[in-house]
């Protein structure tokens, strides 16, 4: 639950702190006060859309900062363990919002700076608030399904999921299928081009490195002549002359007999050099017979010359059609046999993907079926529980029934789906129209709520679809802007009492300016305006018994300052009291299964 919502320069108000405690808790104020920029604070912290109009006028920013009470271990909870957060020393998670007034727009979370979004996140597992553009949202035929779909749970969220993902797969292979079809003839031609290259390419069946590889042979081969001058001659000034010439000794002649005169010298010093000569009389001994093996293996071979420049004319003829180097090539043709297997237009290909979207079609449709039979199972369900609430809201006499029908696919229609024999979209929500009609009163006709309710009991009827969805909703705080606008009288006392019995399972927080619900709170919050002249300030206070008996006669006809308005005021408070100690606690139901 939220248990406390501090705010600073947030429209008209400069400072003001919410102390919130489970139950009802309702907040009041004269028109213009700043009632709605507490709604706009929660509507911040549950990762709403910030905007620098909302920025109080010479405030460089506007900060909305929540504590919540999570429990350890719940969803809410792992939000924040998510994103490194840390619980308060209550154990509360505190979040924070930041609104600049350049519309810059800053989010933390258990004190760690945190997207935006993970505070909606959080707002999901806490809070719901609902105000006047909920009810007009609720209208459209897309919110009406969810709204179904949101009271039926996992009976309709289960076989949805599936067939939401043999949908996709449908559409990729239905789209692949129209794609390959109308372009067998562009694609057939870039087939043709790619089996020609694969063909060239296999044809020489190049090697990775071989370009380099012939290079280096082939300069070999070309200087054949030139090498065995180079290495005879490092040989013969290694090892000397071969006939053992002794005036042309070479390096290894010329060590020995260093070595001979080190070794027979007197000086200690001079015999220690001895071994270093002898080392690299093994290093030239290593060099010298590395340079006869190479002598050995070096042929001046015409043949093989010609064999390694006609290869590398070869490899050329790839390397200009296709990549740089032979390397190059090798990957071409690896990418060409991938493209090449994904533009197979034959007539067999065709054939399995079309076998295989109507495979996927037959599929979808069972299950577009089990999401239409688990609706209107949940339909007939919800349509008797709005009902049952609209008794208690003074229209006993009017129903709510909940349509569902096929949605019909339209000629040319990409997503037509044949569901039990007919064609229908098949869009991401599944086949289905889902309509909510007011029968008025026995014998009317069942009508679209948007024609068939006047303002006073459109609002009813969807304060009624919000309690029924309550009792279906995990979120244990739900806030009410003005969802009584246009109500009054008995009705505004049913308003009222259905609130009082709802914050039996939630906490229930309520923007009003009807004192017939103001009475049923548990506590009355209430936002004063002053000014001064230049600026005009707004705070919230909480009000004791005294103050709300002040406070329900200013709203009952601004008769605060009456003896008739506050008796007024005391009596409509002791009808509601005696009204909630009157009806047993209702623990809340659990969600469908």
């Amino acid at each position: 639950m939220l248990a406390e919502m501090r705010i600073q320069g947030l429209g008209v108000i400069d400072e003001a702190t919410l102390e919130l405690d489970p139950g009802f808790t309702v907040v009041t104020g004269e028109t213009g006060a700043g009632k709605t920029m507490v709604v706009t604070g929660l509507h911040l912290l549950g990762g709403g859309r910030a905007e620098a109009s909302r920025v109080r006028n010479g405030a460089e920013k506007a900060v909305v900062e929540g504590r919540f009470q999570a429990p350890a271990g719940s969803p809410a909870a792992k939000v924040a363990e998510e994103v490194g957060g840390q619980p308060d020393e209550d154990g509360s998670v505190i979040a924070v919002r930041t609104v600049g007034a350049d519309g810059r727009s800053r989010a933390h979370l258990g004190g760690r700076s945190v997207p935006v979004g993970v505070l909606g996140e959080l707002a999901e597992q806490l809070l719901a608030v609902h105000g006047q553009n909920d009810q007009l949202r609720l209208l459209r035929p897309a919110e009406q399904r969810s709204v179904l779909d949101r009271f039926a749970g996992d009976e309709v969220a289960g076989p949805l999921r599936a067939y939401r993902k043999i949908r996709d797969e449908w559409l990729r292979v239905a789209g692949e299928l129209a794609e390959r079809t109308r372009r067998a003839r562009e694609l057939a031609r870039e087939s043709e081009l790619l089996r020609h290259g694969l063909a060239e390419i296999t044809a020489v069946d190049p090697k990775p490195g071989e370009d380099e590889e012939l290079i280096a042979e082939a300069r070999r081969l070309a200087d054949a002549d030139q090498l065995r001058e180079s290495a005879s001659g490092a040989q013969y000034a290694v090892a000397g002359s071969p006939d053992g010439d002794p005036d042309n000794p070479g390096a290894l002649g010329l060590i020995g007999e260093a070595r001979r005169r080190l070794a027979a010298s007197e000086d200690p010093k001079l015999r220690e050099l001895e071994p270093r000569l002898v080392e690299a009389e093994t290093l030239l001994a290593d060099v010298g017979a590395e340079i006869v093996s190479y002598l050995e293996h070096l042929e001046a071979d015409p043949t093989r010359l010609e064999q390694v420049l006609a290869r590398q004319s070869e490899l050329k003829s790839l390397t200009r059609k296709y990549a740089a180097d032979v390397d190059g090539v090798i990957a071409w043709a690896q990418d060409a046999s991938a493209r090449l297997a994904g533009l197979d237009t034959s007539d067999e290909a065709l054939a399995a993907l079309a076998a295989r979207r109507d495979e996927l079609a037959v599929e979808l449709a069972g299950y577009a079926l089990r999401v239409t039979g688990a609706r209107v199972d949940a339909a007939d369900e919800l349509g008797k529980a709005v009902s049952e609430e609209l008794t208690g809201l003074a229209m006993p006499h009017a129903s709510v029934e909940v349509v569902v029908r096929p949605r019909v696919a339209e000629a040319g229609d990409a997503q037509a789906l044949e569901v039990d024999g007919r064609l229908l979209h098949a869009g991401a929500s599944g086949v289905d129209d889902v309509e909510l009609r007011l029968i008025a009163h026995p014998g009317a006709p069942a009508l679209p709520v948007h024609k068939g309710a006047s303002g006073g009991e459109l609002s009813r009827v969807m304060l009624a679809l919000e309690v029924v969805l309550s009792h279906s909703d995990p979120v244990p705080t739900l806030v009410f802007d003005e969802v009584d606008a246009g109500v009054g009288g008995r009705a505004a006392v049913e308003v009222g009492r259905r609130l009082a019995r709802l914050a039996r399972s939630h906490q229930v927080v309520v923007v009003t300016h009807l004192p017939q619900v103001a009475a049923f709170a548990d506590r009355h919050l209430v936002v004063d305006k002053t000014a001064d002249g230049v600026l005009t300030r707004s705070g919230v206070r909480r009000l004791d018994e005294s103050q709300r008996v002040v406070e329900l006669a200013r709203m009952l006809a601004g008769m605060d300052s009456t003896d008739t308005g506050r008796a007024h005021a005391e009596e409509l408070l002791a009808a509601a009291k005696a009204d909630k100690e009157s009806v047993p606690v209702v623990r809340r139901r659990a969600k469908r299964r």
